[in-house]
């Protein structure tokens, strides 16, 4: 592949795991073949063009979030009735939200959480919902745009990593330089920015490693290709609910406790009212 300047890797990868988008930006997808199943693929794309200008990048703002939901939506819709629901998968290259004054005030967060809902809403219907991170995946546009999934699986790559915000952000909230935020990182898991960090919450389902995100060959697409069939598969023989895969995991057990405990003692109180 060629167009490594050309394109978002979002953009590229869904072009590469299922050719040609349908859709204009900010919001593209395709229908194509999942191992023996077809499936479909969503990534957000670079929109330049956009009416909102904090929302011309790879993030996701107003539109974006709506237009997630539509689409997932139309999925659900599509398959209600048949005897398998079709995997989706998410295609994870997100730099941000896309907030602002303008944003606020005519509801970004209904427009995220419109995207969360469809999402989960899809996977509660039997769809087997993988996420495929390629790029970063921060903060709100990560939570509306792949945190739902089943199954998340990463690419080992440079410019690849899940927070709630970037290194130089979080640096300046918490009155540190970017070196100390890095070395906070090595001992309190939640404050790291590496992968791996991010795999000892439990909460990344593999690491596919040895492939170009930029400019990948075919042989690395049909691995990471097989690796997203083999995720939709796992995904369909497990529960809907991200609860027990989420929480029951060795990695989980250990870095999670406390969220683990809060969780139980919740349940107890609820069930007690």
């Amino acid at each position: 592949m060629n167009d490594t300047k050309a394109f978002s890797r979002g953009q590229r990868w869904l072009r590469a795991l299922a050719g040609e988008p349908i859709g204009a930006a900010p919001i593209w997808h395709a229908d194509a073949p999942l191992g023996d199943e077809p499936a479909r693929f969503i990534a957000v794309v670079p929109d330049p063009a956009n009416r909102f200008p904090r929302a011309r990048d790879n993030v996701v703002g107003l539109e974006q979030g709506w237009r997630l939901a539509q689409t997932v939506r139309a999925v659900i819709e599509a398959d209600a009735h048949a005897p398998r629901r079709r995997p989706i998968v998410v295609i994870v290259d997100v730099k941000s939200q896309a907030y602002g004054y303008r944003e606020e005030m005519l509801g970004i967060h209904l427009a995220c959480a419109a995207a969360v809902d469809a999402y989960a809403s899809a996977r509660l219907a039997g769809h087997p919902v993988v996420a495929l991170i390629v790029g970063p995946a921060m903060s709100g546009a990560f939570l509306a745009h792949g945190y739902q999934a089943n199954r998340i699986l990463a690419l080992d790559a440079p410019g690849i990593m899940v927070h709630a915000m970037g290194k130089e952000a979080a640096a300046r909230v918490t009155r540190r330089c970017v070196e100390a935020l890095d070395a906070l990182g090595e001992t309190i898991t939640p404050m790291s920015y590496s992968l791996t960090g991010f795999a000892k919450l439990g909460l990344l389902d593999r690491l596919i490693e040895e492939v170009d995100a930029d400019a990948p060959t075919q042989e690395q697409i049909a691995r990471v290709h097989r690796a997203l069939a083999d995720a939709a598969s796992s995904a369909r023989a497990d529960a809907a609910d991200l609860s027990r895969h989420r929480l029951d995991s060795d990695a989980a057990r250990t870095t999670r406790a406390a969220s683990i405990e809060v969780r139980r003692r919740l349940a107890l109180q609820w069930d007690a009212v």
